[in-house]
């Protein structure tokens, strides 16, 4: 069974327990509080960090394809941003400092709502992905075998240290 539908079978069984017990006439917040710590269980269960690999050297690549087309001029080709424009960096302690202890979730939903600056919201989601991928490169995240996708990123915590 792959990890996107194992991550769900905790959640769809709380949601039939706490219907089971509706029809049996508990109540249903008594229920619900009884099932949301297996909930809380498994999320911390499922949270990944950064240095758990979690994008792929492939994945990487092709967003360092469309990291040159997309952000480059703007954030400079090594990540470092241009202060003197407020464009901040993606990469080493200026990223980090900003970022450390979020979710990719929140990094990806600021970069498909704001970027690229001419063009928000423009480029397709796995895009977005791939160029996460190649930020989390820079910054010497390690590659592992699963890409990045879009199901999982609430998930996972970029943290400064392992």
């Amino acid at each position: 069974m792959t990890e996107r539908y194992r991550s769900r079978e905790p959640r769809v069984a709380a949601l039939i327990l706490v219907g089971i017990g509706v029809l049996l006439g508990f109540d249903r917040h008594a229920v619900e509080s009884a099932v949301k710590p297996v909930a809380q269980a498994q999320q911390a269960v499922d949270r990944r960090s950064v240095w758990d690999g979690v994008y792929t050297a492939q994945q990487a690549a092709r967003g360092q394809m469309q990291y040159e087309y997309s952000c480059g001029r703007c954030h400079q080709q090594e990540l470092q941003g241009d202060s003197s424009r407020d464009i901040p960096p993606l990469n080493d302690e200026g990223f980090l400092k900003y970022w450390n202890g979020r979710s990719v979730k929140e990094l990806f939903d600021l970069t498909t709502k704001t970027m690229p600056a001419d063009g928000p919201a423009s480029l397709r989601a796995s895009s977005y992905l791939d160029v996460l991928a190649y930020i989390l490169q820079m910054n010497q995240f390690p590659s592992g075998g699963d890409e990045l996708d879009s199901e999982r990123l609430d998930r996972i915590v970029i943290e400064k240290t392992p």
